[in-house]
């Protein structure tokens, strides 16, 4: 199930540090990041193995998250926040303000193999959704 995390971060004169540790479990494999999407949808998958974990570094995006029993939108406005998908939420992110960057880290690396397309019979998005970039 998704969870949403406030990253730790220090304050100071010098400008602010923010820490991703622990969030994910093994070792970072993938980290890739989206920008100039604007109200594109993008993902329109899930897993069967990696975990991805969201940050919205600059501006903002939605998040729609399916896993199967239940459906959550998280709208990401800060790059404090995290949100971790876990393989078996199936999710989209879009409405991507003109300055969003979206960094995706995952535990594995890119395997084609490894994603699922189909959404789950509950979304209220069927009938809805359009085809979505596989990224």
């Amino acid at each position: 199930m998704s969870k949403l995390y406030d990253l730790k971060t220090f304050e100071s004169s010098k400008g602010n540090l923010t820490v991703f540790e622990g969030i994910i479990p093994g070792v970072i494999q993938r980290v890739f990041y989206i920008y100039e999407a604007g109200q594109m949808a993008r993902a329109g998958h899930r897993h069967h193995r990696a975990w991805n974990a969201l940050i919205c570094l600059s501006g903002s995006c939605r998040v729609y998250n399916n896993n199967g029993t239940r459906e959550d939108n998280f709208l990401l406005t800060s790059p404090r926040q995290c949100l971790v998908l876990e393989p078996e939420d199936w999710h989209i992110m879009d409405e991507f303000s003109a300055d969003a960057i979206l960094l995706v880290v995952s535990n594995e690396g890119y395997d084609k193999d490894d994603y699922i397309y189909e959404p789950y019979m509950n979304s209220s998005l069927i009938g809805h959704i359009s085809m979505v970039d596989s990224e």
